[in-house]
Protein backbone atom coordinates (compact mmCIF):
# COMPACT_ATOMS: atom_id res chain seq x y z
CA UNK A 1 0.00 0.00 0.00
CA UNK A 2 1.28 3.18 -0.89
CA UNK A 3 1.65 5.79 1.55
CA UNK A 4 0.32 8.87 1.70
CA UNK A 5 0.99 12.38 3.13
CA UNK A 6 -1.14 15.90 3.00
CA UNK A 7 0.44 18.33 0.08
CA UNK A 8 -0.81 21.32 -1.67
CA UNK A 9 -1.44 20.75 -5.03
CA UNK A 10 -2.15 21.92 -8.31
CA UNK A 11 -4.51 20.38 -10.59
CA UNK A 12 -4.67 23.05 -13.34
CA UNK A 13 -3.66 26.88 -13.46
CA UNK A 14 -5.19 29.88 -12.50
CA UNK A 15 -5.43 31.85 -9.02
CA UNK A 16 -5.20 30.89 -5.44
CA UNK A 17 -8.50 29.42 -5.50
CA UNK A 18 -6.74 26.23 -7.85
CA UNK A 19 -4.26 25.54 -4.74
CA UNK A 20 -5.95 22.21 -3.00
CA UNK A 21 -4.64 20.76 0.30
CA UNK A 22 -5.23 16.86 -0.05
CA UNK A 23 -3.59 13.35 0.16
CA UNK A 24 -0.69 12.29 -2.32
CA UNK A 25 1.71 10.08 -2.52
CA UNK A 26 4.32 10.39 -0.04
CA UNK A 27 7.75 9.87 -1.98
CA UNK A 28 10.53 7.39 -1.83
CA UNK A 29 14.30 8.80 -1.65
CA UNK A 30 16.31 7.41 -4.28
CA UNK A 31 20.49 7.28 -4.72
CA UNK A 32 21.96 10.57 -3.15
CA UNK A 33 18.83 11.62 -1.49
CA UNK A 34 16.89 11.97 1.84
CA UNK A 35 13.57 12.09 2.86
CA UNK A 36 12.81 15.08 5.33
CA UNK A 37 9.63 15.42 7.28
CA UNK A 38 9.27 19.06 6.06
CA UNK A 39 7.94 22.15 9.18
CA UNK A 40 8.25 24.63 7.04
CA UNK A 41 8.37 25.94 3.49
CA UNK A 42 8.42 29.66 2.07
CA UNK A 43 6.87 31.35 -0.45
CA UNK A 44 9.10 32.67 -3.71
CA UNK A 45 8.00 34.79 -6.61
CA UNK A 46 8.19 31.19 -9.04
CA UNK A 47 5.74 30.04 -6.79
CA UNK A 48 3.25 32.28 -7.97
CA UNK A 49 4.43 32.45 -11.46
CA UNK A 50 3.85 28.47 -11.75
CA UNK A 51 0.41 28.57 -10.15
CA UNK A 52 -0.18 31.02 -12.87
CA UNK A 53 0.82 28.94 -15.43
CA UNK A 54 3.88 31.42 -15.82
CA UNK A 55 1.67 33.75 -18.14
CA UNK A 56 4.04 36.39 -18.43
CA UNK A 57 6.45 34.49 -20.15
CA UNK A 58 6.55 34.11 -24.20
CA UNK A 59 4.46 31.05 -24.96
CA UNK A 60 7.20 28.73 -26.05
CA UNK A 61 9.01 29.43 -22.59
CA UNK A 62 5.58 28.33 -20.94
CA UNK A 63 5.35 24.86 -19.23
CA UNK A 64 3.70 21.80 -20.24
CA UNK A 65 3.16 19.96 -17.04
CA UNK A 66 1.76 16.48 -15.81
CA UNK A 67 -0.82 17.47 -12.83
CA UNK A 68 -1.49 17.10 -10.45
CA UNK A 69 1.70 18.98 -9.24
CA UNK A 70 3.30 20.25 -6.09
CA UNK A 71 4.75 23.79 -6.19
CA UNK A 72 7.36 25.50 -3.70
CA UNK A 73 11.51 25.06 -3.32
CA UNK A 74 12.02 26.08 -0.07
CA UNK A 75 12.13 23.63 2.84
CA UNK A 76 13.30 22.97 6.81
CA UNK A 77 12.56 20.16 8.72
CA UNK A 78 14.34 17.09 9.64
CA UNK A 79 15.66 13.63 7.77
CA UNK A 80 13.61 10.67 8.41
CA UNK A 81 15.05 8.63 6.02
CA UNK A 82 18.19 8.37 3.90
CA UNK A 83 18.97 6.71 0.04
CA UNK A 84 21.73 4.79 -0.72
CA UNK A 85 25.33 6.98 -1.39
CA UNK A 86 24.28 9.84 1.07
CA UNK A 87 27.68 10.62 3.24
CA UNK A 88 27.37 14.36 4.27
CA UNK A 89 23.59 13.72 6.40
CA UNK A 90 21.93 11.26 8.69
CA UNK A 91 18.61 10.25 9.87
CA UNK A 92 17.89 13.44 12.35
CA UNK A 93 19.66 16.10 11.08
CA UNK A 94 17.98 19.24 11.37
CA UNK A 95 18.51 21.12 7.05
CA UNK A 96 17.13 23.66 5.30
CA UNK A 97 17.74 23.71 0.97
CA UNK A 98 16.34 25.10 -1.99
CA UNK A 99 15.26 22.10 -3.92
CA UNK A 100 15.67 21.40 -7.46
CA UNK A 101 15.87 25.15 -8.45
CA UNK A 102 16.01 25.67 -11.28
CA UNK A 103 15.80 22.09 -13.21
CA UNK A 104 11.87 21.79 -11.50
CA UNK A 105 11.26 25.53 -12.43
CA UNK A 106 7.88 24.80 -14.82
CA UNK A 107 6.82 22.27 -12.67
CA UNK A 108 7.11 22.61 -8.98
CA UNK A 109 9.43 20.95 -6.39
CA UNK A 110 7.51 19.84 -4.14
CA UNK A 111 8.35 21.68 -1.22
CA UNK A 112 4.45 22.79 0.29
CA UNK A 113 4.09 19.09 1.62
CA UNK A 114 4.53 17.18 4.51
CA UNK A 115 7.25 15.25 3.32
CA UNK A 116 9.97 15.54 -0.16
CA UNK A 117 12.95 13.93 -1.32
CA UNK A 118 16.14 16.10 -1.39
CA UNK A 119 19.75 15.62 -2.94
CA UNK A 120 21.92 15.63 -0.04
CA UNK A 121 24.39 18.05 -2.37
CA UNK A 122 21.39 20.28 -1.91
CA UNK A 123 20.87 20.37 1.70
CA UNK A 124 22.64 22.25 4.56
CA UNK A 125 22.44 21.78 8.06
CA UNK A 126 20.04 24.47 9.82
CA UNK A 127 22.48 27.31 11.70
CA UNK A 128 22.68 26.80 15.53
CA UNK A 129 19.85 29.26 17.28
CA UNK A 130 18.21 29.47 13.63
CA UNK A 131 13.98 27.86 13.98
CA UNK A 132 12.31 26.08 10.94
CA UNK A 133 10.36 29.09 10.11
CA UNK A 134 13.40 31.35 9.43
CA UNK A 135 15.60 28.55 8.44
CA UNK A 136 12.76 27.62 5.46
CA UNK A 137 12.18 31.56 4.88
CA UNK A 138 16.02 31.47 3.80
CA UNK A 139 16.83 29.58 0.76
CA UNK A 140 16.14 31.36 -2.36
CA UNK A 141 16.34 34.84 -0.91
CA UNK A 142 19.31 34.38 0.65
CA UNK A 143 21.08 32.20 -2.31
CA UNK A 144 20.15 34.95 -4.64
CA UNK A 145 21.83 37.83 -2.82
CA UNK A 146 25.20 35.38 -2.35
CA UNK A 147 25.48 34.47 -6.04
CA UNK A 148 24.70 38.68 -7.09
CA UNK A 149 26.90 40.07 -4.87
CA UNK A 150 29.16 37.24 -3.63
CA UNK A 151 30.06 33.95 -5.63
CA UNK A 152 27.62 32.80 -8.71
CA UNK A 153 29.33 29.40 -7.29
CA UNK A 154 28.39 27.28 -10.27
CA UNK A 155 29.79 27.42 -14.28
CA UNK A 156 26.65 26.66 -15.39
CA UNK A 157 25.60 28.20 -19.10
CA UNK A 158 23.93 31.92 -18.06
CA UNK A 159 20.01 31.78 -19.29
CA UNK A 160 19.92 35.50 -19.43
CA UNK A 161 23.26 36.57 -21.49
CA UNK A 162 26.30 35.15 -23.28
CA UNK A 163 28.79 36.04 -20.39
CA UNK A 164 28.95 34.68 -16.88
CA UNK A 165 27.93 36.46 -14.05
CA UNK A 166 30.62 38.07 -11.85
CA UNK A 167 30.00 39.81 -8.85
CA UNK A 168 32.37 42.53 -8.35
CA UNK A 169 34.51 43.71 -4.97
CA UNK A 170 31.99 45.68 -2.57
CA UNK A 171 34.40 46.98 0.01
CA UNK A 172 33.93 50.62 0.17
CA UNK A 173 31.78 51.24 -2.60
CA UNK A 174 27.97 52.46 -2.83
CA UNK A 175 25.33 50.07 -3.55
CA UNK A 176 21.55 51.11 -4.07
CA UNK A 177 19.45 48.24 -3.55
CA UNK A 178 15.81 48.88 -5.11
CA UNK A 179 12.91 46.38 -3.83
CA UNK A 180 15.14 46.61 -0.23
CA UNK A 181 12.11 45.56 1.84
CA UNK A 182 11.45 42.18 0.12
CA UNK A 183 12.86 38.66 0.79
CA UNK A 184 15.82 39.16 -1.93
CA UNK A 185 16.22 42.62 -1.18
CA UNK A 186 16.14 42.38 2.98
CA UNK A 187 19.66 39.93 2.26
CA UNK A 188 20.79 41.84 -0.41
CA UNK A 189 21.53 45.13 1.79
CA UNK A 190 22.95 43.15 4.37
CA UNK A 191 24.98 40.90 2.15
CA UNK A 192 26.58 44.30 0.78
CA UNK A 193 26.93 45.94 4.21
CA UNK A 194 28.82 42.98 5.76
CA UNK A 195 30.66 42.85 2.18
CA UNK A 196 31.81 46.35 3.67
CA UNK A 197 29.55 48.62 1.32
CA UNK A 198 27.67 51.74 2.00
CA UNK A 199 24.27 51.51 1.37
CA UNK A 200 21.22 53.12 0.07
CA UNK A 201 17.82 50.96 0.44
CA UNK A 202 14.96 52.04 -1.82
CA UNK A 203 11.29 50.72 -0.92
CA UNK A 204 8.39 51.98 1.05
CA UNK A 205 8.08 54.35 4.20
CA UNK A 206 6.90 51.40 6.21
CA UNK A 207 10.05 49.68 5.84
CA UNK A 208 12.77 52.10 7.03
CA UNK A 209 13.23 51.35 10.25
CA UNK A 210 13.55 47.97 9.62
CA UNK A 211 16.25 48.55 6.73
CA UNK A 212 18.05 51.15 8.31
CA UNK A 213 18.31 48.31 11.40
CA UNK A 214 20.01 45.71 9.29
CA UNK A 215 22.64 48.72 7.99
CA UNK A 216 21.09 50.43 5.44
CA UNK A 217 23.12 54.27 5.71
CA UNK A 218 20.59 55.81 3.95
CA UNK A 219 16.31 55.25 2.84
CA UNK A 220 14.90 56.05 0.03
CA UNK A 221 10.79 56.05 0.41
CA UNK A 222 10.13 55.54 -3.49
CA UNK A 223 6.49 56.84 -2.81
CA UNK A 224 7.92 60.11 -1.95
CA UNK A 225 10.38 61.16 -4.35
CA UNK A 226 12.24 58.62 -7.12
CA UNK A 227 15.55 57.34 -5.85
CA UNK A 228 17.09 58.40 -9.55
CA UNK A 229 16.38 62.38 -8.75
CA UNK A 230 18.18 62.25 -5.59
CA UNK A 231 21.02 60.13 -5.57
CA UNK A 232 24.21 60.36 -8.02
CA UNK A 233 27.25 58.18 -8.99
CA UNK A 234 26.47 55.37 -7.27
CA UNK A 235 28.63 52.16 -7.88
CA UNK A 236 26.47 49.50 -7.72
CA UNK A 237 22.29 49.31 -8.10
CA UNK A 238 20.74 45.96 -7.32
CA UNK A 239 17.25 46.17 -8.91
CA UNK A 240 14.92 43.48 -6.53
CA UNK A 241 11.97 44.44 -8.17
CA UNK A 242 11.86 44.29 -12.44
CA UNK A 243 9.16 45.56 -14.43
CA UNK A 244 9.36 48.30 -16.70
CA UNK A 245 11.28 51.54 -16.89
CA UNK A 246 14.44 49.66 -14.82
CA UNK A 247 16.80 51.54 -17.40
CA UNK A 248 16.20 54.37 -15.17
CA UNK A 249 18.90 53.75 -12.91
CA UNK A 250 21.50 53.99 -15.62
CA UNK A 251 21.07 57.55 -14.88
CA UNK A 252 22.73 57.45 -11.41
CA UNK A 253 25.47 54.80 -11.81
CA UNK A 254 28.82 56.23 -12.49
CA UNK A 255 30.45 54.92 -15.45
CA UNK A 256 32.45 51.65 -14.59
CA UNK A 257 29.49 50.73 -12.25
CA UNK A 258 26.83 47.83 -12.36
CA UNK A 259 23.42 47.51 -13.09
CA UNK A 260 22.52 43.93 -11.41
CA UNK A 261 19.31 42.57 -12.49
CA UNK A 262 17.61 40.04 -10.21
CA UNK A 263 14.45 39.87 -12.83
CA UNK A 264 16.09 41.12 -16.01
CA UNK A 265 13.22 40.37 -18.59
CA UNK A 266 11.70 42.96 -20.26
CA UNK A 267 15.10 45.10 -20.09
CA UNK A 268 15.79 48.18 -22.96
CA UNK A 269 18.74 49.73 -21.96
CA UNK A 270 21.45 47.79 -23.21
CA UNK A 271 22.62 50.45 -25.90
CA UNK A 272 22.66 52.71 -23.25
CA UNK A 273 24.57 51.01 -21.03
CA UNK A 274 27.04 50.38 -23.36
CA UNK A 275 27.78 53.87 -24.22
CA UNK A 276 28.07 55.21 -20.32
CA UNK A 277 30.07 51.83 -19.81
CA UNK A 278 27.88 50.23 -17.54
CA UNK A 279 27.74 46.59 -16.95
CA UNK A 280 24.45 45.37 -16.59
CA UNK A 281 24.39 41.53 -15.33
CA UNK A 282 21.58 39.29 -14.44
CA UNK A 283 21.84 35.55 -12.98
CA UNK A 284 19.83 32.45 -12.60
CA UNK A 285 19.93 31.14 -8.32
CA UNK A 286 20.89 27.70 -8.42
CA UNK A 287 20.30 24.97 -5.35
CA UNK A 288 23.60 24.63 -3.53
CA UNK A 289 23.66 23.12 0.44
CA UNK A 290 27.32 24.59 -0.06
CA UNK A 291 26.38 28.18 -0.27
CA UNK A 292 23.85 27.77 2.32
CA UNK A 293 26.30 26.06 5.05
CA UNK A 294 28.43 28.65 4.83
CA UNK A 295 26.15 32.07 4.52
CA UNK A 296 24.39 30.17 7.98
CA UNK A 297 27.34 30.55 9.74
CA UNK A 298 26.46 34.11 9.40
CA UNK A 299 22.32 33.75 10.19
CA UNK A 300 24.25 32.21 12.89
CA UNK A 301 26.26 34.97 14.02
CA UNK A 302 23.69 37.00 13.45
CA UNK A 303 25.72 39.10 10.86
CA UNK A 304 22.53 38.48 8.31
CA UNK A 305 19.09 38.22 9.16
CA UNK A 306 15.72 36.94 7.93
CA UNK A 307 12.80 38.63 8.36
CA UNK A 308 9.41 36.75 8.06
CA UNK A 309 6.09 39.20 6.77
CA UNK A 310 3.68 36.66 8.24
CA UNK A 311 3.18 32.73 8.47
CA UNK A 312 0.44 30.56 7.62
CA UNK A 313 -0.65 26.81 7.85
CA UNK A 314 -0.15 24.73 5.13
CA UNK A 315 -3.65 24.09 4.26
CA UNK A 316 -4.17 27.98 3.93
CA UNK A 317 -1.89 28.18 1.02
CA UNK A 318 -4.16 30.00 -0.53
CA UNK A 319 -4.48 32.71 1.90
CA UNK A 320 -0.93 32.98 1.81
CA UNK A 321 -0.35 33.32 -1.99
CA UNK A 322 -3.55 35.75 -1.71
CA UNK A 323 -1.25 38.10 0.48
CA UNK A 324 2.17 37.59 -1.59
CA UNK A 325 -0.39 38.59 -4.76
CA UNK A 326 -1.37 42.41 -2.73
CA UNK A 327 2.56 42.75 -2.35
CA UNK A 328 4.20 45.25 -0.03
CA UNK A 329 5.37 41.68 1.90
CA UNK A 330 8.13 42.86 4.20
CA UNK A 331 10.37 39.85 3.95
CA UNK A 332 9.10 36.26 3.11
CA UNK A 333 5.89 34.46 3.93
CA UNK A 334 6.16 31.42 5.44
CA UNK A 335 4.09 28.01 5.33
CA UNK A 336 4.12 26.12 8.79
CA UNK A 337 3.40 22.52 7.81
CA UNK A 338 3.45 20.61 11.75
Amino acid sequence: MTAVMKAVRLHEFGGPEVLHYEDAPRPTPGTGEVLVRVHAASINPPDLYLRDGYRTLPPQWRPSPTFPLIPGTDIAGVIVAAGEGVRHFQVGDDVYAMVRFPQDLMKGSGAYAEYICVADDELALIPPGIDYVHAAAAPMSLLTAWQFLVDTGHDAPNPFQSFPHVPVALEGKTVLVNGAGGGVGHLAVQVARWKGARVIAVASGKHEALLRELGASEFIDYTRQAAETVVQSVDLVIDAVGGTNVERFLNIIRPGGALYLVNPLGFAGQSEADLRGIIVSSTQVRSSGQQLQEAGQLLSSGLLRVVTDSTYHLFDAAAAHERASKGRIQGKIVLRVN
